[in-house]
């Protein structure tokens, strides 16, 4: 029975820690800037949807948004953005001797420059990637935002992890 409680216990705990992010008493502001999209083939929106949904994501802790002198500065930009054909079926019989992609990967890389003021040797600067494999039978303008959103949380929760995990 101590056993059972005392993992019972540290299971509660370790909730406890990962629901509030743990983070530093002393750290109360963050500051994202926009992150625009400097990838050759460009998408309207995704420089406004992945900076807000960052915001969000950090809005989501006790950390409120400032606009000047923040303790966590979040900056960087969208340096790739790419469709490109993965697997390819059969060759299509026409005199040219095309061939036809199978699949379809959206790739996203976002570079990041991420300041801890309070703590500076948590500071870095990375790259982060990440994609999404589809038919190439959907049409890519009915699946493309969706299929952005996908990639765009999941970098986001890497970005998010990095910087509060440790904590």
């Amino acid at each position: 029975i101590k056993i059972a409680m005392m993992f019972s216990f540290l299971f509660l705990v370790s909730c406890y820690i990962f629901t509030n992010n743990n983070l530093y008493a002393r750290i109360k502001t963050f500051q994202v800037k926009n992150f625009p999209n400097n990838a050759a083939l460009t998408n309207a929106t995704l420089s406004q949807d992945f900076t807000v949904a960052l915001q969000n994501k950090f809005q989501k802790t006790t950390l409120k948004s400032a606009i000047e002198k923040p303790d966590l500065l979040i900056e960087g930009e969208i340096t790739d953005y790419s469709i490109t054909p993965t697997t390819i079926s059969n060759p299509v019989s026409t005199t040219g001797g095309n061939i036809q992609a199978a699949q379809n990967k959206l790739t996203i890389i976002v570079k990041v420059h991420y300041e801890n003021a309070i703590i500076p040797e948590k500071s870095f600067d990375r790259s982060y990637t990440d994609e999404a494999v589809f038919s190439s039978d959907l049409d890519i303008n009915a699946i493309e935002t969706s299929q952005v959103k996908l990639v765009n949380d999941r970098i986001i929760t890497k970005i998010f992890n990095d910087i509060v995990a440790d904590w």
